[in-house]
């Protein structure tokens, strides 16, 4: 492969790793959420009596949750990549920021699921119902509904406000964008079912880029394109 061919193919690579990278990751959230939601109860109080019949269940949606984070962010980087040379300091930082703080949360969210998991098999009669295992479960609540989607509300109101500064999405994508945060922002405590919205918004703007990159050529890579083949 020339030089020319990999100048020329390289800028129809990242939408396509980006939109990949963010269905991937939505797909695996969706599931792990999923998962965990038909194995725990809602009540951070609830005395443990869920790790005896779906400790397996929980440990399964644990062993995704790795996968998740490298594929987020590879959606990250891609998607810095497509912002180029347009991407604003201020918000590049509150953005990559955000993204990365929610995903230190949720694997940290994880680890404390999966260290409850360890400790019931190893004294199953000392843990459920102990202090120790309301302290785990009333912390991963904490930073499941409070800090992280939080954070997942601050990335989606960051990356919309990038794309309508360098108009790599379309402005009702936008404003659907800010709309979901904003419920993210101050809904997450009273919605149960909020936790889905991060995963959503981040395929429907992956399905987006995809369709983009593969049913539209902008003139401006048209021109730039045809501009290396002559070189």
């Amino acid at each position: 492969m020339t030089q020319n061919e990999t100048l020329t193919r390289a800028p129809l690579r990242t939408p396509k790793a980006a939109a990949i990278a963010g269905i991937v990751f939505s797909v695996l959230l969706i599931i792990i959420f999923w998962l965990l939601w038909i194995s725990t109860p809602r009540d951070p109080q609830e005395p443990g009596s869920w790790l005896r019949d779906s400790s397996k269940t929980v440990a399964l949606a644990l062993n995704l949750v790795p996968f998740a984070g490298i594929a987020f962010l590879w959606f990250i980087g891609v998607l810095r990549d497509r912002l180029g040379q347009a991407e604003d300091r201020f918000f590049a930082t509150v953005f990559f920021g955000s993204g990365l703080l929610y995903l230190a949360m949720l694997f940290s969210a994880a680890a404390l699921i999966g260290a409850i998991i360890i400790a019931f098999y190893a004294r199953p009669e000392e843990l459920v119902g102990s202090t120790t295992f309301h302290f785990a479960r009333a912390a991963i609540f904490n930073i499941v509904n409070i800090y992280m989607t939080k954070m997942a509300s601050v990335f989606m109101v960051t990356t919309s406000t990038l794309a309508i500064y360098t108009e790599i999405s379309p402005r009702w994508l936008v404003f659907l964008g800010y709309g979901m945060a904003l419920v993210l922002l101050f809904g997450s405590y009273y919605i149960s079912w909020s936790f889905i919205i991060f995963p959503l918004w981040v395929l429907m703007t992956s399905i987006y880029i995809l369709v983009d990159n593969i049913w539209r050529r902008s003139p401006e890579r048209d021109a730039k394109s045809h501009s290396l083949e002559a070189l």
